[in-house]
């Protein structure tokens, strides 16, 4: 009886690699997680992604590789455009440069759209076809799922669901817009905002503090506000919410999914999910297997 084939996906984090071999049928069988090289040049970063391939997988079982890099990749699914808080990461060719190291094929993909994919495959998302994906971290990444499909655009940019505008006249956003989503509700807006880390407000929460609870319910509506132009375009079946500040969902989904009733007639949301993501920080190397398979020729 043949074996079942094998890929391994790969999370490239600022601090991180997270890499897992998996079968075709999601099966994980073996995770690694490794330091990024700091600082994080292109260099050294992807030499310790080879090394941490052959360490996880010595006997080449793995066929295929699949990498999510924080920031687009090009359509053709080979280049890291740019990486977004990561040096000298501009227009690498991330997928030459592995498949000379680790002698297999390689595809790229925003780490947003790894998590979108996980999730769509083994997550919360698993019975829809079509979904979005927030990812509120440090910044706030997005990913499109339609008819089971992840959508990249004809540029391979498609699905920053974060850079939508709340206030034009709002603090700057590295990606050129001003008074985005994300300067609203990542980590770093609410770090500028409040001067606490998400973790210790969610805490805060829990205990009761009543200024820590009417700042998740504003940060609620915020998402909402956000999110309703999605929802009217995409016209999804869920709505994901992943990311480290997925965390404090129960102190602000609640007020996100009453604002959109409000915001969103009926006829739009009949059978809309809001739903968190399940599958942790685990999501990216899940979806970058995902992509792999995705890509077996």
């Amino acid at each position: 009886m043949p074996s079942i084939p094998q890929v391994i996906g790969v999370d490239l984090g600022g601090t991180a690699i997270k890499l897992g071999r998996f079968t075709t049928t999601g099966e994980c069988l073996g995770s690694l997680t490794v330091p990024t090289p700091q600082p994080q040049y292109p260099e050294p970063v992807l030499a310790a992604v080879a090394i941490a391939i052959a360490t996880l997988d010595p006997e080449h079982q793995a066929t295929n590789i699949g990498i999510g890099t924080p920031g687009p990749a090009d359509i053709s699914a080979r280049i890291a455009r740019i990486a977004i808080n990561l040096p000298q990461w501009l227009d690498v060719p991330v997928a030459d440069i592995l498949e000379t190291k680790v002698q297999r094929p390689v595809v790229v993909a925003n780490d947003a759209n790894c998590a979108g994919l996980g999730e769509a495959w083994l997550g919360a998302g698993r019975t829809y076809q079509n979904l979005i994906l927030l990812t509120l971290g440090t910044g706030v990444g997005g990913c499109i799922i339609l008819n089971g499909q992840l959508f990249v655009g004809h540029d391979g940019c498609a699905g920053e669901l974060g850079l939508v505008t709340l206030d034009p006249k709002g603090h700057e956003c590295s990606s050129g817009n001003h008074g985005s989503l994300e300067q609203h509700v990542s980590a770093q807006a609410i770090r500028r905002e409040m001067k606490m880390e998400p973790g210790d407000l969610a805490d805060l929460a829990k205990a009761g503090d009543r200024n820590a609870i009417a700042f998740w319910q504003e940060y609620g509506r915020l998402l909402a506000m956000g999110l309703v132009s999605s929802i009217y375009v995409l016209n999804p079946e869920a709505v994901i919410i992943g990311g480290g500040i997925s965390a404090a969902a129960p102190y602000f989904l609640p007020t996100t999914q009453a604002e959109i009733n409000q915001r969103i007639r009926p006829r739009y949301r009949r059978t809309l999910k809001l739903l968190t993501a399940t599958l942790g920080n685990r999501a990216g190397m899940v979806g970058a297997a995902k992509l792999a398979i995705d890509h077996i020729s």
